[in-house]
């Protein structure tokens, strides 16, 4: 963990950390780089919900570690993986936590994506999944 002071999530800064009901799929450069029905959606104080995806559900044969690395006070430090396919690069497009703080340890063994660094993330409603009430 980082050297660096953490923060617990609390009213002034919440993070709630669910299942996300829907099957989630990245692609960049015409390439599925993520297929999931087993995300998780990170919402964090005021910022938009993040998906994280299991590394199992990433063709990280695309990926790239990067040096770059960042530290949030509440989840702890984050690094950064880049895709490459076909000659093409897209600098820090992902970002994990390995050692992540207590606060949001589910979200260890996964991987979130920044929006304007690949092509789409689509959620989409799987296939024969009935809602709350049987329909």
């Amino acid at each position: 963990m980082s050297a660096q002071p953490m923060k617990i999530p609390g009213p002034d800064h919440p993070i709630t950390i669910t299942p996300n009901p829907k099957r989630v799929v990245v692609t960049w450069n015409g390439r599925v780089v993520a297929d999931s029905r087993k995300a998780l959606t990170l919402k964090e104080a005021r910022y938009p919900a993040v998906s994280y995806i299991p590394r199992g559900d990433v063709d990280v044969a695309l990926l790239a570690r990067s040096p770059h690395k960042s530290h949030c006070p509440y989840k702890g430090e984050a690094s950064y993986y880049t895709i490459v396919s076909d000659g093409k690069r897209s600098e820090n497009a992902i970002w994990s936590y390995e050692d992540p703080s207590d606060a949001v340890g589910e979200i260890k063994g996964y991987v979130a994506f920044y929006p304007d660094r690949v092509d789409s993330i689509e959620e989409l409603t799987i296939q024969g999944r009935r809602d709350a009430d049987g329909a």
